[in-house]
């Protein structure tokens, strides 16, 4: 166990998961981020979720379905849950604060939307001077007319591996 990490999980909300219209692969990356967040509990590692708190209307206003955390990740006693307006999960919150308080280094990040939040969160994690591991099969997006999802993951693995590692679920290590 690495005391000085924390396995970050970002917008892993009910409404990116939508039956309408849901993220690419989003079965399995529920099942990627629900081994992941198990992993990190039994190391005693501290699981942090950051949820996206939309505008009225949106599908993630908060207090809203879609605003939750999906259920099958539901956050725990322990867990810290962390709101946001916008892609950077360290603007205008306490996430940099609250690592700094535990001493934490080192974060594992996944979840949604890949070309979004966990793009630019990853990106100012390592501005800020943190070691960052993406989860290379642990983030998704949607397709859209002008951006299909598998090409937009690999594109953000490929550039964020310049300045961060990136590693497969299965191999990471709390």
């Amino acid at each position: 166990m690495n005391p000085r990490q924390v396995l970050i999980i970002i917008d892993a909300q009910v409404n990116m998961f939508d039956e309408n219209f849901s993220i690419f692969d989003s079965d399995r990356i529920i099942n990627v981020l629900s081994s992941l967040i198990d992993k990190a509990h039994e190391k005693n590692v501290p699981v942090i979720y950051v949820r996206n708190n939309g505008d009225d209307g949106e599908p993630d206003q908060p207090g809203t379905p879609g605003w939750e955390i999906h259920p099958s990740i539901k956050p725990q006693v322990d867990d810290i849950v962390i709101d946001k307006q916008g892609p950077d999960a360290f603007h205008n919150t306490d996430l940099a604060k609250v690592l700094k308080k535990q001493g934490i280094t080192d974060l594992v990040i996944a979840g949604m939307q890949t070309e979004m939040c966990v793009e630019t969160s990853s990106r100012r994690a390592v501005e800020l001077g943190y070691d960052v591991i993406l989860v290379e099969d642990g983030h998704s997006t949607f397709n859209f007319d002008d951006l299909n999802a598998e090409n937009e993951i690999s594109r953000v693995n490929r550039e964020i591996k310049a300045i961060a590692k990136i590693v497969k679920a299965d191999n990471i290590e709390f």
